[in-house]
């Protein structure tokens, strides 16, 4: 973190992941929480399958910095796949994060990180948002373990708060609603902390 307790985070996804969606709830919740907050997308081709980057900053002064993040405090990798053709180790703090959507543990994973030997937490999102969710959103999951492993929000008050977002955009399908919520705990729980 720097001085003014600015955490920054990148997140990699692949398009129609949710990662955009998880940066932007990300920020959503944070400036419920009276946080000063930014979180944005960096398009390129928007395409399904596409590589995509997005960015959140979340502090308690206002931040004047408008640009993409370079040395993020924690890098969230919503696909796997992306740890073969993107370095997303690129720019990490030391004293960093990688949060990894893998069934693999972090000593498992570390080999393919282009020489990372910083902290690694992985989680299975693809398990849990198919087991709670009935398909693979794996943005939920991701989201949950990015709040553990940032501390950036307290768990608890970060549920109270997303699930009152979560009522507001899912009045009319309130099993959605459950079955997020039912994720995000599940996720906290599960991710290994490396």
């Amino acid at each position: 973190m720097v001085s003014n307790d600015m955490v920054e985070i990148r997140w990699h996804g692949r398009g129609g992941q949710g990662a955009k969606m998880a940066c932007l709830l990300l920020a959503d919740v944070a400036g419920l929480e009276g946080k000063f907050v930014q979180g944005f997308p960096e398009y390129g081709p928007e395409r399904m399958g596409a590589p995509i980057t997005a960015y959140n900053r979340i502090s308690n002064k206002r931040c004047t910095v408008h640009s993409n993040i370079y040395h993020p405090d924690y890098v969230v990798v919503v696909d796997e796949s992306l740890l073969d053709s993107v370095d997303v180790t690129s720019g990490l703090k030391e004293g960093g994060a990688l949060i990894i959507n893998t069934p693999s543990s972090p000593a498992e994973i570390l080999p393919r990180l282009r020489g990372w030997n910083g902290r690694v937490c992985t989680i299975d999102a693809r398990r849990l948002s198919e087991e709670f969710l009935g398909r693979n959103f794996p943005n939920t999951p991701m989201l949950a373990a990015t709040v553990k492993v940032s501390g950036v929000l307290e768990s608890d008050s970060f549920l109270s708060h997303i699930e009152k977002s979560f009522k507001h955009k899912f009045a009319d399908q309130p099993q959605l609603i459950a079955g997020n919520m039912a994720t995000l705990r599940k996720s906290m729980e599960e991710v290994q902390l490396g």
